[in-house]
């Protein structure tokens, strides 16, 4: 049993994570165990998400006032939370990708920038391309804006030395 100065400093943890973190995903993970939950915490590790076994008590004590309140209330049984960081989508494929893998972890809800999401939302969510996608796309779409601007800006010179380099082949200039 921990100790109320111990409860206290993870209240304020919780309250510090729900103040920094614009996502959270609420995880239920009975019958899970430890080695099986530290390949999922080293996944989200690595994305650079946090996740965290919590009381379902401190929760709604942490984020009473939050946007993550009404999402939050009313938890029951052994309850995780993770906070995808900067990589949202890459989180959520990871959590999703997980719970293929093993039936008895779940995600019941989760809250992305103040809108509520149930298991569905989440699952839908996590099917967007990541933030590397997104890059690559918004890349693609810049890189070939720019071709076809030089390509437009190049054709008068290039059909100028289509017209020439025709007319050298026909031999028209030693006429």
């Amino acid at each position: 049993m921990k100790t109320k100065a111990e409860k206290q400093v993870m209240l304020a943890q919780l309250k510090g994570s729900f103040a920094e973190s614009p996502a959270v995903v609420v995880c239920k993970f009975e019958g899970l165990n430890v080695a099986q939950d530290q390949v999922l915490r080293s996944e989200l590790r690595n994305l650079g998400a946090t996740y965290q076994v919590v009381s379902n008590r401190l929760v709604a004590l942490a984020a009473k006032g939050t946007p993550f309140e009404s999402a939050l209330a009313g938890q029951r049984g052994m309850t995780a939370l993770a906070f995808p960081g900067d990589d949202l989508v890459g989180a959520l494929k990871a959590l999703v990708n997980y719970a293929k893998q093993e039936e008895r972890f779940t995600f019941t809800a989760g809250v992305v920038e103040g809108r509520e999401l149930d298991a569905a939302g989440l699952d839908a969510l996590s099917k967007m391309p990541g933030k590397e996608g997104v890059q690559a796309q918004l890349l693609y779409i810049i890189n070939s804006s720019t071709q076809r601007l030089l390509g437009t800006l190049n054709a008068p010179g290039r059909d100028v030395a289509a017209v020439l380099q025709q007319a050298v082949e026909k031999n028209k200039f030693n006429e």
